[in-house]
């Protein structure tokens, strides 16, 4: 049999290459092993946000009697039937991606490839040559082997929303973005948790001031052990966790400590290309081209930027430079920008710190502990910090953990996309009372260490006294 492109992956990356490749021809095949349907919508963001939306709003309870409301303590939370509206949530969600395959027919088929060189596969025991291949296999939890001894009491990001009720106590192990999400998600509705990593941070958090305006937020609502790794035995009560000096009997442990990309067993060693100590070939980011042949590797499964707007985006370059009569041509990619569903909020945009030499940057920052609007809705806690170039005023990143800081987080990836320096931004018009007044005041301290720019903002001027304007 032969194609034109053949497309391994129905997941968001795969997807979306399929809309540019079938822009130019329709002479390809869709290839899927397992699951139909992206990782966001059926097991990543979009359950997960679903579930941090409920306990979000449960755990509001918590400020009822500062605003004069009354009885909240005989709130409680039905979690099986939580599980059953994120559930149904995330039915809906899946569904579009579930439908490609049946809308496409003959060029849509289920089976395990493996390459046999770089413009032939098998799949399900048969030889397809296809003149560009476009590899998007995805990635999936990883779970230590000597945890398999627990049986389903290990749970993923990928089983969770399937389970009908939740124990009592579950240790969550790897606060990462994902760990610490839904770590305080469980918490806020009501089960006993405990966070472990083996690295002394959270939620990947770059900037040392972030983390430590954050670590003590999230340990108002659960036990943290950070700093070694957890360590497994069976109790008598269900699973014993212990790590960094803290013990903790837990009946579940939620296993979140990375997704391994699903490229084992697919063949790339008969590429020809040199692979590294993982397995993983050298990937040009901007092409997402192996070398010089007609492969590309793109989302979850390259690591470069395991995020669902970077696979779209991958798949996106990818479907354009396999797309018969186009030509292979680098894309330029958009800048960083990372957002974790905590409360408060933690995002990352542009360059992190510690990729922006010391001698070259300019940092402002707003501590939203005293913002205004913050404090009108009892959510008034974190820090925000913006980094310039020292020279330009250029915006170059910012970090922040404040409250709806994904909307702040996108008003700074556009200065970073644009190269806005901090007097454009500070043109901006700044409503009052917003969440955004922060924003200016994280700016207007940035401004300070441009003196002689003497921009038309109030940032040379003294402190009158007045939160909405200083």
């Amino acid at each position: 049999m032969k194609v034109d492109t053949i497309i391994v992956g129905a997941g968001t990356a795969g997807l979306t290459a399929l809309r540019e490749v079938g822009r130019y021809t329709k002479d390809f095949l869709l290839v899927n092993d397992g699951r139909w349907g992206t990782t966001c919508a059926a097991v990543g963001c979009m359950p997960s946000k679903a579930l941090i939306e409920v306990a979000n709003a449960f755990h509001r309870r918590v400020a009822f009697d500062a605003f004069g409301i009354r009885g909240g303590e005989a709130l409680r939370a039905d979690i099986p039937a939580v599980l059953a509206h994120v559930r149904n949530l995330r039915d809906g969600f899946v569904a579009g991606p579930e439908s490609v395959r049946g809308k496409l027919g003959r060029r849509a088929i289920a089976g395990r490839v493996r390459l046999k060189g770089p413009n032939l596969v098998e799949v399900n025991g048969e030889e397809i040559e296809a003149r560009a291949i476009i590899l998007a296999p995805g990635s999936r939890p990883v779970v230590p082997k000597d945890w398999a001894a627990f049986g389903d009491r290990i749970l993923t990001s990928d089983t969770l929303f399937e389970q009908e009720d939740l124990p009592r106590r579950i240790a969550v192990i790897g606060m990462g973005a994902i760990g610490v999400e839904i770590a305080q998600a469980l918490a806020r509705l009501g089960v006993e948790v405990a966070g472990f990593d083996a690295v002394d941070g959270l939620a990947g958090i770059n900037d040392p001031e972030i983390l430590a305006s954050f670590r003590p937020l999230l340990a108002r609502e659960m036990a943290l052990h950070l700093g070694a790794p957890a360590e497994l035995a069976a109790s008598e009560g269900g699973i014993a966790v212990s790590a960094a000096g803290g013990r903790f009997e837990a009946d579940a442990v939620l296993a979140a400590i990375g997704r391994r990309p699903n490229i084992d067993g697919l063949g790339l060693e008969s590429l020809g290309v040199a692979l590294d100590g993982r397995g993983m070939p050298a990937i040009d980011p901007t092409t997402l081209r192996l070398g010089d042949l007609p492969v590309f590797l793109v989302g979850d499964a390259n690591g470069y930027r395991p995020l669902m707007h970077e696979a779209a985006d991958e798949g996106h370059i990818a479907g354009r430079n396999a797309a018969p009569g186009v030509g292979s041509a680098p894309h330029c990619r958009r800048p960083p920008l990372a957002i974790v569903f905590s409360s408060p909020q933690i995002a990352r945009v542009g360059l992190a710190l510690s990729e922006i030499p010391e001698a070259r940057r300019a940092t402002g920052e707003a501590d939203f502990a005293k913002q205004p609007r913050a404090r009108m809705a009892a959510a008034a806690a974190g820090l925000l910090r913006i980094h310039a170039d020292r020279e330009t005023a250029v915006i170059l990143g910012a970090e922040m953990c404040i409250p709806a800081g994904e909307h702040m987080a996108h008003l700074l990836a556009l200065a970073v996309e644009r190269k806005l320096t901090v007097w454009d931004m500070l043109a901006m018009p700044f409503y009052h009372p917003t969440l955004e007044e922060g924003l200016r005041t994280a700016l207007r301290d940035l401004s300070k260490a441009y003196p002689s720019k003497n921009g038309s903002d109030l940032a040379t001027c003294g402190a009158i006294g007045h939160e909405a304007l200083d």
